[in-house]
């Protein structure tokens, strides 16, 4: 009984709203009205609006790297000894960077969802490994740097952030 209500009333949302019909404001109770106008009910809804498009649109590269390299970590996670399971999981978690990197970098620039903390934060990690290798290289690299490579990476972080946020709220505004 009351799956068959839910039905009927899933029905009735989809006739109301259907795309070439538009509900009159007869058929909206006050309050649904007002939390429309508020909401800003010009502008489109995010649920409304497209993810960008890669540029080699028709075939989904990102996700294909994102699911071979799950597969490569779960490859590596059953294989034997750390020595044979090293290779496939390191290569897995770079495809699985890689893709997801992809996505949110273009999905930011594109002003379609912030992913501001993500890349600042990504950004900064490469910065510090590379740092510490770098020195690592030359000379043993004393745990007292890393504070004061803290405070480096903590200041890239908030300058990034910043530069990161400004951009997608430009390319919001570009696209809105």
């Amino acid at each position: 009984m009351a799956a068959r209500r839910r039905r009927r009333a899933r029905a009735a949302r989809a006739r109301t709203h259907a795309p070439g019909a538009s509900p009159s404001s007869s058929t909206q109770t006050p309050t649904r009205a007002a939390s429309q106008q508020r909401a800003g009910a010009g502008r489109p809804a995010r649920a409304a609006r497209e993810r960008p498009r890669a540029p080699w649109h028709p075939l989904p590269l990102s996700e294909i790297l994102i699911v071979v390299g799950g597969i490569a970590i779960a490859i590596g996670l059953v294989s034997g000894g750390p020595a044979q399971a090293a290779p496939a999981i390191l290569a897995g978690v770079g495809a699985v960077l890689l893709g997801t990197f992809e996505v949110t970098l273009r999905e930011h620039l594109a002003g379609f969802r912030s992913h501001a903390a993500l890349l600042a934060l990504l950004a900064v990690v490469v910065f510090h490994t590379a740092a510490v290798f770098i020195v690592s290289a030359f000379a043993s690299f004393p745990r007292q740097a890393n504070i004061a490579l803290f405070a480096i990476d903590l200041a890239l972080f908030l300058f990034l952030f910043r530069l990161l946020r400004s951009r997608y709220i430009d390319a919001k505004s570009r696209s809105s």
